[in-house]
């Protein structure tokens, strides 16, 4: 979120993003910066679907909407990882995707099934965040990774923001769980709560009454506009924002993860 924020105050346009949305990518949609979308999902979880994106496709300011599942935009970043034009899968077929995706359905010369080929998705620019990282961008990450490792691999710039800087030789104490090797990386952010007012596994929990107030201002253009300028716009950077959330309430989400665990 720390990055997606500093996107949106850059005022960055005509970008076209793939992957997952919930939050994040309501913003770039809010603040107008999104020409296409291949995505897996996007939507406010239980709060429904979101406004922001309704509004940007049904005004042609989104100009194009591909759909993919979650298995196979993973296999677009895998085949771009592994440097091949194109991965042969099952996922997708049976879905009326195929007709709007740049997916081909064909024979398999071996057994003669259909197969899915999933072409390969190179990005311009990855975000990512871990939860710790040294200088050099060695990355480590908790828990489920997502996409982060396939996506990692299948960008022409990566930067990823972290809840900690560490060095290098706690990095080197559990190598193992170096998801993201230093090579990769291009730029590394410092950046406490950077998934605020998201959750970060083990970490902290969801900031469900910060994420309801996006929600409601989000039901309109002037809504979302007078949120992205109080959260985003008239703060500088993410330790004006973490100042403007306020400790007592980032303890309280670190309280509440300890909690429920």
């Amino acid at each position: 979120m720390t990055l997606v924020r500093e996107v949106v105050r850059q005022k960055i346009k005509d970008l076209r993003v793939a992957g997952q949305g919930v939050t994040e990518l309501d913003l770039w949609l809010a603040a107008g910066m999104v020409k296409t979308l291949d995505l897996t999902y996007i939507g406010l979880e239980v709060y429904g679907i979101s406004k922001a994106l309704r509004r940007e496709v049904e005004s042609g300011r989104v100009e194009k909407v591909v759909e993919w599942s979650n298995g196979g935009i993973n296999w677009r970043f895998k085949a771009a990882a592994m440097g091949v034009p194109f991965l042969p899968v099952r996922t997708m077929l049976g879905t009326d995707t195929l007709k709007y995706s740049a997916a081909k359905v064909v024979q398999c010369p071996f057994t003669g099934q259909k197969l899915a080929l999933i072409p390969a998705l190179i990005l311009d620019v990855g975000l990512i965040h871990v939860h710790r990282a040294d200088r050099y961008g060695n990355c480590q990450i908790e828990g489920i990774t997502g996409f982060s490792l396939e996506m990692s691999r299948a960008c022409k710039r990566l930067i990823v923001s972290a809840e900690e800087i560490v060095p290098t030789d706690e990095i080197r104490r559990h190598p193992d769980r170096t998801a993201i090797p230093y090579y990769l990386v291009d730029a590394v952010v410092h950046a406490p709560f950077g998934s605020h007012p998201g959750e970060m596994a083990y970490v902290y929990c969801r900031d469900e009454p910060e994420i309801k107030a996006w929600v409601d201002a989000s039901q309109t253009e002037e809504g979302s506009r007078a949120y992205l300028k109080e959260w985003i716009h008239d703060l500088p950077d993410h330790e004006a924002y973490l100042a403007k959330v306020g400790s007592a309430r980032l303890e309280q989400m670190v309280e509440g993860r300890e909690m429920r665990q």
